[in-house]
Formats: structure tokens, sequence, C-alpha cells
């Protein structure tokens, strides 16, 4: 009996992971003809827009079709998006420019420019304390704007390089931190840090999800995913993925978690049995360059930014450079 049983297990777990994988691939390419980088982009909540930052510019794109909708100009060096949906604003995150440009998510005429820290990267709307946050790179601090005020009200000081922000939305906010391998713990009732949770091996984290129900950060590292008990730093376990890591995304509806490989060209593909069971399904391919992510809950497809690029050259170090007029946005699905 009890072999009988063992037997039973292991066929529902190799069930589960069959339906678990999506037959992912890329379904379009949606093309952006003007110049510049990239780093994140992100799914409008209200219309079917998909704002994706681009060098000295936001594009929005109608993210069925690909046409443009509009721009917001002058955010040179913009990482992140992020909006206010109750004020019927956006923000966008403006590092080489220390600032945070304000719009209208109707129109997207800008409202205002709000001085941020130093290298203003990735940008959230935190529901619990309803402000804005910017992760400030070189000033290694948060920036806490009041969205209503259009203006910078406090700084916290996280002891790092902060990358990716996440809310429980219900009084924490947890930060990658990229050169101290670890997450940072504020109370956003109090914008205090509480706490400094080490996740090695994990090395140099960017991306970062959460699941609310299980209560699991999902921090992408250098060819590792790491899993975190968000109640006491725990390591729960530790997913190989590819290289080049920038971004993750989490579908709560599917429980899986994508994380964009720029440098391999693939998406990984984890499956969230349970909260301390997960399982890699697949490793869909992409394109060398699409590092970061997005997904859209509604129809669940995953969007990433991407370009052709240049080959290396002898001794040259950092990132390839992209090929002009070839900057793009995969549409990954079924």
């Amino acid at each position: 009996m009890k072999k009988l049983t063992l037997i039973f297990s292991a066929m529902i777990i190799a069930i589960t992971a069959i339906n678990a994988q999506q037959g992912l691939h890329v379904l379009n390419t949606l093309h952006i003809a003007s110049p510049g980088g990239w780093d994140y982009l992100e799914v409008g909540p209200v219309n079917d827009w998909l704002y994706v930052s681009h060098g000295t510019q936001v594009n929005i794109l109608n993210k069925k079709t690909g046409d443009s909708v509009g721009v917001i100009e002058n955010t040179t060096g913009v990482h992140g998006i992020a909006f206010d949906v109750a004020g019927k604003k956006g923000f966008t995150s403006n590092g080489r420019l220390n600032t945070v440009t304000v719009f209208d998510m109707n129109t997207n005429k800008v409202l205002a420019q709000i001085a941020a820290g130093q290298n203003p990267d990735a940008i959230i709307y935190e529901p619990f304390s309803k402000k804005i946050i910017t992760c400030n790179g070189r000033g290694k601090n948060l920036s806490i704007i009041d969205p209503v005020l259009n203006k910078t009200i406090d700084s916290v000081d996280v002891g790092g390089k902060p990358e990716t922000p996440v809310s429980d939305g219900m009084g924490k906010l947890f930060v990658n931190i990229e050169d101290k391998n670890e997450i940072v713990v504020i109370d956003t009732k109090t914008f205090k840090v509480l706490n400094h949770w080490s996740i090695a091996p994990g090395d140099g984290p960017t991306g970062l999800a959460f699941d609310k129900t299980t209560k699991r950060l999902f921090a992408g590292c250098e060819k590792l995913l790491m899993v975190i008990d968000a109640t006491n730093g725990n390591i729960v376990d530790k997913i190989t993925i590819g290289d080049g890591c920038d971004g993750v995304a989490f579908d709560a509806a599917t429980k899986n978690i994508y994380t964009a490989n720029g440098a391999d060209g693939t998406m990984s593909v984890i499956h969230e049995e349970s909260a301390s069971k997960f399982v890699l399904v697949e490793n869909v391919v992409t394109k060398k360059s699409a590092r970061t992510i997005t997904l859209d809950n509604q129809s669940h497809l995953i969007y990433l930014p991407a370009a052709e690029l240049e080959p290396m050259e002898p001794g040259q170090k950092g990132r390839p450079k992209m090929k002009a007029g070839t900057f793009q946005v995969l549409v990954v699905g079924k």
C-alpha cells in the first residue's frame, strides 16, 4: 500500500507539472521606431495601453494592436512608470534628471515635475500609504512622494542600491538591495526600516515579485530565483534560471512566476505548487536583451522589451549596443 501511495503521489506531481506547462511562445512583436535605450514597462490599469520606457520618453501603445497612442516627453533616462488610479495620474522616474514626471492618465498631458533622489530607478504606487515611491540607485535611498501634493515628503536610507520594491498592501514594503544581496523591509506607516534580510546565495537581486496568498517573495538573482518567506526572511527555495535576469513577474491566477533572462534570451517559468514547493516548468525562447518584464493580469499575456544587438567588440564591457531602429516589445502567451 505504501509503495502504491508513493507511485500515486509521483503521478500527481508529474500531472501537475504537465498542467503547469503553458506552451508559451512569442505571439507578436510590437515595433517602436524611436531611438534610445529602455528599462521597465507597465500595462495601464484603465485603458488598453502599454507604457514603455524608452530613452528620453515613454511610448504609449495600444497593447492589442501595437499602434501608438501617445508619448510622455522629456523624461530623460526614464526607468519606470507607476499609476495612482484614484487620482487619475501617472508617474515616471527619470534617472538622468533626478525627477519624477506627473501626467494625466486620460490625456497624457504633463502636470508636474517633482524633485526626487539621485538616479530614481524603479517606481511604484504603494496602496497602504497611498504614496508614490522611487528607488534611487545612486542615492541608496527611497523617495516618498505625495501624489496629491505632487511633492517629495520623505526619504528612507536603505544602505545600498535599491532595485525593485513590492508592497504587501498591509503596511510593509520589501525592496531588493542589489549590491548587498539582501531584502530590506520597511514599515509604510512610519517609513522606517524594520529588517535587512540576507538572501545569499542569491547574488545581485534585481526583479522582485510577491504572492500575497502564500506570503512568498520571488527575487531574481544571478542565475537563481530566490524564494523568501515574507513573514520572517527565511529562504524557502532557490531555483536555477537563465542568465541576466532583470525582471520578475507573478501571475496570481496561474501561480506562475516568470523571470526575464536577457543574457540568455529566455524566460524561465516556475510554477508555485504550494508555499513550499516550486517547479521549473520551462525556459521559453524570447530574445537576447529581453531582460525586463510585465504581466497583463487580465489577458495573462507577458510583455518584454528588447532589441537587436551589435556584436561585442574585443575588450568591450557591459551590455552590447542596440542596433538603431530595432527596439520592440515581445508579446508572450499561449
